[in-house]
């Protein structure tokens, strides 16, 4: 396989995430400063699954018969328009509503990328493609919040945001410079999309489902892990400040180090891709992550804290890598818009219900309670992973092969 294009797709991956932590830290600090008020803050995350929620249900359709690269583009530059605008927003009711559209176009740019990445990258270098994917995150995870803080020492999370914005657009310039892949493979089908249209492609996808039960247990069963992942982190820093007694500063090393975690279990991936089989990939590092969760929840000191996070970031890096070629490799290209955002829709609602429930029982309980039970439920489903991804009889599934590409649909 020539590198070229995917490794320009990764540069723009990578620009645009570390842009994103830089964003993501600098409205924080904007809205506290606004507000004084830490469920302001708190506001700006609940934004993330209600965008889900509006935009899954139509976007899939629209995603499947458009053209990949321009949507992405057009995101993009969307993105950074409002990004741009938002520190000129004196209004925290208008910072809302902007940081809504941006949610919006993100939760539409994902799934698209995802088709995008799929037909430009081969099968048999999807699993290397994805686990530099993973590495170049884990970096922006890194790097994000420092660039943050040095640019806070010479400007202000103002300007932070602002050169955010500039990342969009030069990840959206690197993103023209990649290949048109529907006028290369393919016509793009132009329909006009209806509410039939929509509910038609709903019921193509639970058939699908149907007819593909392995296929579609295996991404319901890792968007638990996604659910309990987004549940657990929201007592995260309560638990490290409140519950082991850390500085923010060590909270902040804490950090760092699941940092480290990603990086060095994409790295690995990337390097030993040739003798990591996606069933264990996807089954290690399902349930070693939830042996992470598990140990942190039990720490009563930063030195057991830093074991938990350091496990279940690397192990998270083997789970993602496998479970995005698995996902890959198994749902047709011409309708993976339709299935993510059919499956996103239902994983944003359990996301919102859990994380509220986790809240509520934090309140009522001891924090280290809450998220000990939390932990076991999750090492359960890690289990549950395990039986299902190892059953020998399904091991085709998880072949470097599209078993499925050519299904008329």
């Amino acid at each position: 396989m020539k590198w070229k294009d995917p490794l320009l797709l990764l540069s723009g991956i990578g620009i645009s995430n570390l842009g994103a932590w830089v964003y993501l830290i600098a409205l924080n600090l904007i809205v506290l400063d606004m507000t004084a008020s830490p469920l302001a803050v708190s506001v700006l995350y609940i934004l993330i699954p209600v965008a889900t929620l509006c935009t899954n249900f139509w976007s899939g359709s629209f995603i499947d018969r458009l053209n990949k690269r321009n949507v992405m583009i057009v995101l993009d530059v969307i993105r950074a328009v409002l990004i741009f605008a938002l520190p000129f927003m004196d209004s925290i009711v208008l910072i809302y509503v902007f940081v809504f559209m941006i949610n919006i176009a993100s939760s539409i740019f994902e799934p698209t990328s995802m088709v995008y990445m799929t037909k430009l990258v081969p099968k048999g270098d999807r699993q290397r493609f994805n686990a530099l994917r993973n590495f170049i995150n884990s970096c922006g995870f890194i790097l994000g919040p420092s660039i943050a803080g040095v640019l806070f020492l010479f400007g202000s999370p103002y300007l932070a945001i602002q050169l955010n914005a500039v990342a969009l657009f030069i990840s959206a310039v690197i993103i023209l410079f990649l290949p048109n892949l529907e006028l290369r493979n393919e016509k793009v089908i132009s329909e006009k999309v209806s509410m039939a249209i929509i509910f038609n492609d709903w019921k193509r996808v639970v058939s699908f489902s149907k007819l593909h039960t392995h296929i579609a247990l295996v991404y319901v069963l890792f968007s638990g892990v996604i659910v309990f992942m987004s549940a657990l982190d929201s007592l995260e820093a309560a638990f490290a400040t409140e519950v082991l007694s850390l500085s923010e500063s060590t909270y902040g090393f804490l950090v760092s180090i699941a940092g480290m975690g990603i990086i060095a279990g994409s790295l690995i991936n990337a390097l030993f891709t040739k003798y990591l089989k996606l069933y264990i990939l996807i089954g290690f590092g399902s349930i070693s992550t939830s042996v992470g969760y598990l140990i942190f929840s039990f720490s009563s000191d930063f030195i057991l804290a830093a074991i938990g996070f350091f496990l279940l970031t690397f192990a998270l890096s083997f789970a993602n890598t496998g479970f995005l070629t698995f996902y890959q490799n198994n749902v047709p290209v011409e309708m993976m818009g339709r299935f993510s955002s059919v499956f996103g829709l239902i994983e944003a609602m359990f996301i919102i219900l859990f994380t509220a429930a986790i809240g509520m029982f934090a309140e009522l309980f001891e924090i280290r309670a809450t998220y000990i039970a939390g932990s076991i439920a999750f090492l359960i489903l890690g289990v549950v992973i395990n039986v299902i991804v190892l059953n020998k009889s399904k091991r085709n599934y998880y072949h470097q092969e599209e078993a499925y590409s050519n299904l008329s649909l």
